[in-house]
């Protein structure tokens, strides 16, 4: 059991990377930037010095006390962006002659690795719009169709289903299993996803596939005809952007259908241009490498310069097309990131996916770039390319295991994609959360998914503790991050694995689903605060019940609390005469201890924190 956290808002020095203590998150090389520590002024500093790493050397930059307020000093440095990852880490001088190291993991006393630094990222500033955000994801085939869908021919795999029919269990027939949602469907709900309080759609993919998830695709040329084809799409992100919404598609860098044109090109046929494309393992390009051995997905071989030119690479290719006119897409989640150019020997990831980035910048810089990475994502996600990550590791595994009900089954379909669940505290869930995050850049962090689930694993509601689904919604709107909610959420649904998550949702319940409709758009709302979409996070308390924290900006201090169960928590803030902006549960403040007589998720505003001004 991971050792409680000690109450007190400034207990210990502390830097978190965000804009409250970097001058400048989005700088070029060669720029100068302030960055600053917040010391207690009874810890006894008398020497500060910021630790960096000019191409990889280390180097020591002093730093000056700049005041502050009753209790804390600051302490802030300038240091020279040498690196496009400038890596960055604090060393504290006590009087007592012992010294601390302060990095993204938190206080040392020992020395750290360098790899838990803090780190500013040059250039490829990600769109100013997705700080903030909520992002709502769609699976096309299962949200919504319109009158048009029952019109369409089908294809000779899509085994046909009415909306209120049951996910087939035979996973024989799943992928098959054929509802008929559309684009049309989405666009006519859109006032449902805004209500919610979601600004992002994300789109599963949309290109033509012989199977209802389509990531086994067939062409990306265009839009699958059973969508409503290419003007469907163009018809949706037009009345998105007339809301002032944004909507991301969803590719597959990895791997194709084996029913792509460029794969039934390559097949059986060794002198065909799209030969190079994929991994072939006899001459005669009759048996190939795949998705973790699924034959209907060969990998692509990006050592493939006609590969890269068609699909990830300049103005023509298909990266670039549908964020072009007319489509106007905002963006790209990138399906199997972290798979993608790695196989044996190769490793092409980095290459791909800046190859990616720098495309998606020439054709309109105010776009977003995620990757799909469902364990340990840091190493790829240095802000090299990535604006943010759709993973599980460092929001919904340690959610899960601490919301869960004890001795629930562990995993089901949670187990295949990232271990299975556990009985965790409250202290454990924030050290294995930490432990996560300290690799990312803070602006990598801030556009990384807080998923309770999505349409690969379970429903959360599945396994959750009575009375914690607000908990957790809350704590997806309020920790760092882009806050996903997936189709289905807020109607209750539930789903025992990917397969079973995916019903079509019960429009003619929404009455029956108001409360729960509710409770997303009143936590969604909480996203318009400066300190959730910009400020940092400050730990105030972890125990087995309860966890706490602080998100700070120069404009205001919010104060989040979050619990299991009934009981007290002294968050070490007095929150005499502070704003309760939201109450989940029965909460109640008397000074700074925190009273729950069950689940319960609280939010207080408090007055705003001081710091120096940046001259």
């Amino acid at each position: 059991m991971t050792e409680p956290l000690p109450a007190a808002l400034y207990a210990d020095p502390h830097h978190d990377g965000s804009a409250f203590y970097v001058s400048n998150l989005d700088p070029d090389l060669g720029d100068v930037v302030r960055v600053r520590v917040r010391v207690p002024s009874d810890w006894g500093a008398t020497r500060v010095r910021v630790r960096v790493r000019p191409d990889g050397e280390p180097w020591f930059v002093e730093a000056t006390r700049r005041g502050g307020m009753p209790h804390v000093e600051w302490w802030e440095a300038t240091i020279t962006v040498e690196n496009p990852l400038h890596p960055y880490r604090f060393r504290l001088d006590r009087g007592d002659g012992s010294a601390h190291w302060l990095n993204a993991r938190g206080l040392h006393r020992l020395d750290p690795r360098d790899a838990d630094d803090f780190r500013l990222v040059a250039g490829d500033v990600p769109p100013a719009w997705s700080a903030g955000s909520v992002m709502y994801q769609v699976f096309p085939d299962r949200f919504a169709r319109s009158a048009a869908a029952s019109s369409r021919e089908l294809p000779e795999w899509a085994e046909p289903a009415a909306w209120s029919d049951p996910v087939d269990p035979d996973r024989r027939h799943t992928a098959a299993q054929f509802y008929g949602g559309d684009l049309a469907g989405v666009e006519e709900r859109l006032d449902h996803i805004q209500g919610l309080g979601a600004d992002i759609v994300y789109l599963t993919p949309v290109f033509p596939a012989r199977s209802n998830h389509r990531y086994d695709a067939l062409s990306f040329e265009h839009v699958d005809p059973l969508l409503g084809g290419d003007e469907a799409l163009v018809s949706l992100v037009e009345a998105a952007h007339a809301r002032g919404m944004r909507v991301l598609g969803d590719l597959t860098t990895n791997h194709c259908g084996d029913a792509h044109e460029w794969f039934r090109a390559a097949y059986g046929n060794p002198g065909a241009p799209e030969s190079e494309f994929f991994y072939w393992l006899d001459e005669e390009q009759l048996t190939y490498v795949s998705w973790l051995g699924v034959p209907s997905l060969p990998k692509f071989n990006w050592n493939s310069a006609e590969l890269r030119r068609r699909f990830i690479e300049g103005p023509d290719s298909v990266v670039a097309k549908w964020l072009g006119a007319p489509f106007h897409l905002d963006g790209w989640r990138i399906d199997v990131a972290n798979m993608t150019g790695r196989y044996r020997t190769d490793d092409l990831n980095p290459e791909v996916r800046r190859i990616i980035r720098r495309t998606m910048t020439d054709v309109n810089p105010d776009t977003l770039l995620l990757g799909e990475f469902t364990g340990d994502a840091a190493a790829d996600f240095a802000g090299d390319a990535w604006h943010g990550a759709m993973t599980y590791a460092n929001f919904t595994r340690p959610l899960w295991n601490w919301l869960r009900s004890p001795g629930s089954p562990a995993g089901g379909g949670l187990s295949m994609i990232v271990g299975e669940t556990q009985d965790w505290d409250g202290a454990d869930a924030v050290a294995s959360h930490r432990e996560f995050v300290a690799g990312f850049p803070w602006r990598v962090r801030t556009r990384t998914m807080n998923a309770l689930d999505t349409h690969d694993i379970p429903r959360f509601v599945n396994d959750a503790r009575e009375g914690t689904v607000p908990v957790a919604v809350g704590l997806a709107m309020t920790m760092p991050g882009l806050p996903v909610i997936w189709q289905g959420d807020e109607f209750g649904l539930t789903g025992f694995d990917g397969e079973d998550s995916r019903t079509p949702l019960p429009w003619d319940a929404l009455e029956a689903a108001a409360d729960r409709i509710d409770l997303y758009a009143r936590l969604a709302g909480l996203r318009s605060h400066a300190a959730l979409a910009e400020g940092g996070l400050r730990w105030l308390h972890a125990s087995a019940e309860a966890i706490a924290f602080a998100r700070e900006c120069p404009e205001e201090t919010l104060v989040v609390v979050a619990t299991r169960s009934a009981g007290s928590v002294d968050v070490g803030v007095d929150l005499a005469g502070a704003e309760l902006l939201v109450a989940e549960g029965n909460a109640t403040a008397d000074g700074s201890t925190i009273t729950t007589d069950g689940a319960a998720f609280a939010v207080w505003a408090v007055a705003h924190a001081t710091a120096p001004a940046w001259d």
